[in-house]
């Protein structure tokens, strides 16, 4: 009885084993074929990447925070923040940047915003005009970005600065 059920056993193995599958291989791949990434963050020559960055920790208190349009700004996606006193924050042509702040208007005074921002790669002129009077002044104005080799890129901006 026991050689049976081994013998029966046995039989119900290979009578379970499925067929091996013949593929064509139809034409060779190189497993060492590498694939590019579409997400690049490299820029063609002539221009400047500016993208969004995360309102800084950094700041504590009064600032100007500037996205491209209303709609950007109204989902906080910002390209530019200042601490309204001596350091502004970038992310240009893929690195996150912390810079000087040469000059600033006083707002209070006129209608018009200017900022002088220099870092070592980039000289960077925010001009604005004020477009509304609240608790914070809102600003449309441009952004200047100029890189040592003679590119010049120009955003529109919106935003506001506040305490």
């Amino acid at each position: 009885m026991k050689y049976l059920i081994i013998l029966f056993s046995a039989l119900l193995l290979t009578a379970c084993k499925k067929d091996k599958e013949v593929i064509k291989d139809s034409a060779s791949t190189d497993s060492l074929n590498l694939v590019k990434d579409s997400a690049k963050t490299e820029t063609a020559p002539g221009k400047v990447l500016v993208d969004i960055i995360p309102f800084p920790k950094e700041i504590k208190e009064c600032s100007c925070y500037f996205a491209r349009n209303k709609a950007d700004f109204e989902a906080e996606k910002y390209i530019y923040a200042d601490d309204a006193g001596k350091t502004a924050y970038m992310k240009l042509d893929g690195k996150r940047l912390t810079m000087n702040l040469i000059s600033s208007s006083d707002m209070e005074v006129d209608e018009e915003l200017t900022k002088e921002i220099e870092s070592d790669n980039y000289k960077i002129s925010v001009k604005g005009k004020k477009i509304k009077s609240e608790e914070a002044l809102l600003f449309e104005g441009t952004l200047t970005i100029e890189k040592p080799d003679g590119t010049v890129e120009t955003l529109p901006i919106y935003g506001e600065c506040g305490c």
